[in-house]
């Protein structure tokens, strides 16, 4: 249990430590906020895209690929997603703004950012790792532009034709879905790109992770996130605690094992991605149900996430 405990900490809390990099560095004014502004934008459309196509186009799917497990992972986030949003859509009447932020931090996991390096240190391949990115990552993009569209504080973009059509765009236009379908054809395919176009790739993939973190701690207020700790707090326990209760159980019953139980526990146990954060800012919200949920998911999954791995353990499914 210790063991598990301290691997889990080492894990993520280097991230949570990022990112009060980041909140230290706002306040001693070393960045401001037309600089956060840029590398969100950076991010969102170079770093995280790059990461992305990297991992997928490396990963060999020709001869990892399992249909059962990837429907299982794909058929779950979308129940997960189309769930938590009907019922938001009926709770959260007075501030409409919120429900996309709040469903973000419920169902998109930090896959990409820190889930990867977990499935591969707990497991030691990445194979299964794969498989559940593909099945849940493109999903959790579409449904956020959509969500962010649907449910914008621009009202001007809330309007019928209008409001379907910009989602339409957004999602075809989206770097990170391009990204992921991109690395999944060139795997398929069997491209072997040449060794410095990967070294370049793989250079700007390492610095994806610390900068988004950067930005979500630089851009974090205290004041405003416990104005709003009730709903990030509900969020996280939804991430971390309640929906891999429910999927873990049916995973198990099913008869995954090992390093296809691990993907799983890593895609609905882990904390919320920094992605999500960023999507929030470019499509102009506040930010901060989405930055209090990555903050408080990635401090406290060290513990979740070692209580998961304690009881499948101890229960010998992996």
């Amino acid at each position: 249990m210790l063991g598990n405990l301290v691997f889990s900490l080492n894990a993520t809390m280097p991230l949570f430590l990022v990112m009060a990099v980041g909140y230290f560095i706002r306040r001693i004014k070393v960045v401001d906020e037309p600089f956060i502004k840029k590398a969100n934008s950076f991010n969102f459309s170079v770093t995280i895209p790059c990461l992305l196509f990297a991992d997928m186009a490396t990963a060999d799917f020709r001869e990892t690929f399992d249909l059962t497990f990837f429907l299982f992972c794909f058929i779950a986030t979308l129940v997960i997603v189309l769930v938590t949003w009907g019922v938001c859509r009926l709770t959260f009447r007075k501030n409409r703004a919120e429900i996309a932020e709040f469903v973000q931090g419920c169902y998109r996991s930090s896959l990409a950012v820190s889930g990867m390096a977990l499935v591969e240190r707990i497991s030691g391949n990445t194979s299964m790792g794969g498989i559940m990115m593909l099945a849940t990552v493109p999903l959790y993009n579409v449904f956020a532009v959509i969500l962010l569209q649907t449910e914008s504080p621009d009202k001007s973009l809330n309007a019928g034709e209008h409001r379907l059509k910009k989602a339409i765009i957004g999602i075809a236009k989206n770097p990170i879905i391009i990204s992921i379908l991109a690395g999944f054809v060139s795997s398929l395919i069997g491209i072997k790109y040449p060794v410095v176009i990967m070294s370049t790739l793989e250079l700007i993939k390492r610095i994806a992770t610390p900068f988004a973190l950067i930005c979500i701690g630089a851009d974090f207020e205290f004041k405003k996130a416990f104005g709003k700790i009730g709903k990030s707090g509900l969020a996280s326990a939804f991430k971390l605690l309640i929906f891999p209760a429910i999927t873990l159980p049916l995973a198990v019953a099913m008869g995954f094992r090992n390093e296809h139980l691990i993907a799983i526990l890593v895609a609905f146990a882990s904390p919320a991605t920094p992605v999500g954060f960023i999507m929030c800012k470019q499509y102009g919200y506040e930010g901060t149900i989405s930055s209090s949920v990555v903050a408080l998911t990635t401090l406290l999954s060290s513990f979740t996430m070692t209580l998961f791995i304690f009881i499948l353990k101890n229960m010998g499914y992996i």
